[in-house]
């Protein structure tokens, strides 16, 4: 068969994304488990267009809740030109009778156990509605398929080490998406980070590990590291703050090449964080952390979450300042958002606090889908983008660059600085995430309670 499988998106700015700094992992990951014997495309909505009337047997279609509206709009182009097209991704795992409107099949889970399954039913025509799909051991899993990226990705190199993470945060699915903590063979690992078959030198030097929580399992990160020392790669990834209190595996990381430590630190609020279920976090303990990372020459992004019960909107604007004293490189801003398949989300439920009358698309990150605790939605709404415009000023973004310079090794004060550069054009130019309301009347919409088409 010919398959095309499609990563689905919808512009989160005022004007378009066309070029990313990283792809997801999941549609190149789906073409490399797919058996060879069909040929198989991958489309970056984001990067690329997409081709309704493409010559594919079946259509695979992956997506966030942020997303569904437009994946549902494209299954209804798909299947109305005789298409067969199936879903996967974690808002089908949540939402499957949802998405069975649109789809032919769905995915619940992860894949790799029911994937070729599910292609050799397409072929024979008795695909099943539902294909559950159970947790991989991750042993024997190919190189993701690079060769099918375009070349609009800085850093195209995506691999993953490991899946799962042991913290319970209340905005996450990932320890019910992803449950238990599982890692791939080191050996297997180093195959794909010594995959270097791509045409610009940063593409062949970079590896960005897409894991939730890289290093919690300290024995086997090490040694990762280890093997990784004579590769002389740029690495980077996501981490918990407890890291900068093991000077052996930070001299490792040195060691190995890291640039780049994600922290999801979200909040300087002591409430707000016992309202995330983040009581790991300790905010006294924040710039030593990050202290400890420029130590090693080592960029620290960080991420910051707007709407929690105890912020305000002063709260909340206030992180701007407060994230240039800890030290923070490259900060990710984004808005509390209760997804499906998360305590958080059933929380709300429970306490009536879902907008029901805001679709899938206000579930991106930057738009306000539930009732705060402290606020209006229209005002946590303006405390972000008033947050957002204040970190990414032009001014706070060279300060970052100048600073950056004194202690960031020559990979990580390269990827700080392009990155607050493109932040910082965004504000400079108005480029702000954009208002869901963008979508008002746009042909479909899907609220969380139901399934209407208008």
């Amino acid at each position: 068969m010919k398959i095309d499988i499609v990563i689905a998106y919808m512009q989160r700015y005022q004007t378009g994304h066309e070029m990313d700094f990283v792809p997801p992992i999941t549609g190149i990951h789906l073409a490399a488990i797919t058996p060879v014997y069909h040929e198989v495309r991958v489309v970056h909505q984001q990067v690329e267009p997409v081709n309704i009337d493409t010559d594919a047997d079946l259509v695979a279609i992956s997506f966030f809740s942020g997303f569904a509206p437009e994946a549902y709009r494209l299954a209804q182009a798909y299947r109305s030109r005789g298409k067969t097209v199936v879903a996967g991704g974690p808002h089908v795992s949540y939402c499957a009778e949802e998405a069975l409107e649109y789809f032919d099949a769905v995915v619940a889970g992860e894949a790799e156990n029911v994937w070729p399954q599910l292609l050799v039913d397409a072929e024979n025509g008795c695909l099943k509605n539902i294909y559950h799909g159970s947790p991989s051991d991750m042993r024997g899993l190919p190189t993701p398929r690079y060769d099918l990226l375009k070349s609009r990705y800085f850093i195209p190199k995506v691999i993953q080490a490991t899946r799962g993470c042991p913290f319970s945060c209340s905005f996450c699915s990932v320890p019910t998406l992803n449950p238990g903590f599982r890692m791939r063979p080191v050996e297997e690992l180093m195959e794909n980070i010594r995959y270097d078959r791509f045409p610009y030198w940063w593409q062949r030097k970079v590896v960005w590990f897409w894991d939730d929580n890289l290093t919690i399992n300290r024995p086997y990160i090490k040694s990762v590291l280890q093997a990784m020392v004579p590769l002389k790669k740029w690495w980077l990834t996501q981490a918990s703050l407890d890291i900068a209190r093991d000077p052996e595996l930070l001299a490792l990381m040195k060691a190995s090449g890291c640039i780049g430590i994600f922290f999801g630190i979200e909040s300087f609020g002591k409430d707000s964080l016992a309202d995330a279920n983040k009581r790991q976090n300790k905010v006294d303990n924040y710039k030593k952390a990050v202290d400890a990372l420029h130590r090693q020459g080592i960029c620290v992004m960080a991420g910051f979450i707007a709407g929690f019960d105890h912020d305000t909107p002063e709260t909340i604007v206030a992180m701007a300042d407060q994230l240039m004293e800890i030290g923070v490189d490259v900060p990710f801003l984004s808005i509390l958002t209760p997804f499906k398949g998360t305590p958080l989300y059933d929380q709300m439920e429970l306490d009536n606090r879902i907008l029901d009358d805001r679709g899938w698309e206000y579930y991106n990150g930057y738009n306000v889908a539930f009732q705060p605790a402290t606020m209006s939605p229209e005002a946590l709404l303006q405390a972000h983008r008033r947050l957002w415009g204040a970190a990414f000023s032009p001014g706070r973004c060279l300060r970052r660059i100048f600073r950056s310079a004194f202690y960031l090794r020559p990979g990580a004060f390269l990827m700080n600085a392009c990155m607050n550069l493109f932040y910082g054009f965004k504000q400079l130019t108005g480029n702000f995430p954009v208002d869901a309301r963008k979508w008002a009347g746009s042909g479909i919409r899907v609220r969380s309670a139901a399934v209407k088409m208008e």
